[in-house]
């Protein structure tokens, strides 16, 4: 499994990454987790708001950050 964290590294963006992380941890799902900052690289994923989930190459939510719970959901729809 591959998770995209993108953002620009605001606090929302920073948040989203250690739920990423807690969630992986809690399903005990392991996933090549990588945090995406350039501006380019983002917006290739045609997403205009960060902070934004990115799972096996499906944007999942942006705008916004999901609820632990949330998370899980969407890894678990990708496992």
């Amino acid at each position: 499994m591959e998770i995209k964290v993108l953002g620009t590294g605001c606090m929302k963006c920073k948040q989203l990454e250690k739920d990423v992380y807690y969630a992986l941890a809690e399903l005990n799902v392991t996933a090549d987790v990588e945090k995406v900052e350039d501006i380019q690289k983002i917006m290739s994923y045609k997403v205009m708001s960060t902070p934004a989930l990115i799972i096996n190459g499906k944007v999942k939510v942006a705008g916004k950050v999901p609820k632990r719970d949330e998370i899980k959901k969407y890894i678990n729809e990708e496992v």
